[in-house]
């Protein structure tokens, strides 16, 4: 007994210094690979978390240099996500005093159908929380937050003019074949969701986006990474992501009524130079607004994703996108 016990120590120590040893110091942030950079800037410690595709955390006082990746999301592996999920598109907000990790998770070996010849992992928007923006977090009441044979994705939060908590996701282009921006209210805690989810607009209502389908140039089916924000008049947007033809790129939408509800208006042009996308916007601990992409290329058939920071001009009714921070 004395033998296995030793053996197990031993496991756990070297295991632990294997998680140490990952940990890099003062990276610059154009030296790090991530899709779909999330940063939250954490009052309470003075300190900006970032976090995206992967579902690792960094650290950093000055958004120039950062310490990481640490491992901080503890999902339940007898859950539908299975024991080593994928994880996309991870967020993290600060809500009535508790840290809440939105993020996309997928489990490759449940297929819950087919649609026109795509097989349909398991993926769905969840929530996790923590009581430290450092972690870890992990789940809570509920074990679903939207229905088991809908893929959705890229879910994102939002307190509407009703008071309410609401997530803000994409159900996937893979199983409608016109990706959809969606909402559905959660519980005061954040612990699981109330009713269905409700339309906000479809890939298809951009005036921007384009793709070619058997000879015609369409808009693209594409819906992705939504993010809520209000300029200082009050005006409420969404950036979200899509392509034209090849090029990754982010527009934007307006809600004529101020509220989810909408109807969401899309702007003609897109709001971002080209191959940047998947945005976020914070505001730095000096006042200073930015937004937070990747950049995208593909070298020799992989996509290769850097965060990036531009600088945000929100003083009128639309939102500006500047230079790079």
């Amino acid at each position: 007994m004395k033998k296995i016990l030793a053996t197990v120590l031993c496991s756990l120590i070297s295991l632990t210094a294997f998680s140490q040893s990952r940990i890099r110091t003062h990276v610059p942030l154009d030296s790090i690979v991530l899709s779909d950079p999330c940063i939250l800037p954490d009052p309470a410690t003075m300190t900006y978390y970032m976090t995206g595709t992967g579902g690792q955390l960094w650290k950093s006082k000055d958004l120039r240099y950062w310490d990481g990746p640490y491992d901080v999301a503890q999902t339940d592996p007898q859950s539908w996500m299975g024991p080593k999920p994928m994880i996309w598109a991870a967020e993290l907000h600060r809500y009535k005093g508790k840290y809440y990790y939105f993020a996309t998770f997928t489990n490759r070996k449940h297929i819950i159908g087919t649609y026109r010849g795509n097989k349909l992992e398991r993926r769905a928007s969840h929530v996790l929380a923590a009581d430290r923006a450092e972690g870890p977090y992990r789940p809570m009441a509920d074990e679903t937050y939207l229905p088991a044979d809908k893929l959705t994705l890229d879910g994102t939060f939002w307190v509407d003019t009703d008071g309410k908590p609401y997530m803000v996701y994409c159900h996937e282009w893979l199983q409608n074949w016109d990706g959809t921006i969606e909402k559905i209210e959660l519980k005061p805690d954040l612990s699981g969701s109330i009713g269905e989810g409700k339309l906000l607009f479809r890939a298809s209502d951009s005036p921007w986006s384009r793709e070619v389908v058997r000879g015609d140039t369409v808009p693209n089916r594409v819906t992705d990474g939504p993010w809520l924000f209000r300029t200082r008049t009050g005006r409420l947007g969404m950036i979200w992501t899509s392509w034209i033809y090849d090029v990754y790129t982010q527009g934007v939408a307006y809600s004529e009524s101020g509220t989810l509800d909408g109807p969401w208006i899309q702007e003609e042009d897109p709001v971002t130079p080209p191959n940047f996308g998947h945005g976020m916007l914070f505001r730095t601990f000096d006042g200073r607004l930015l937004m937070s992409v990747h950049s995208h290329k593909n070298i020799h058939g992989r996509y290769h994703r850097v965060p990036h920071l531009f600088e945000v001009d929100d003083s009128g009714d639309r939102i500006v996108v500047g230079k790079e921070y």
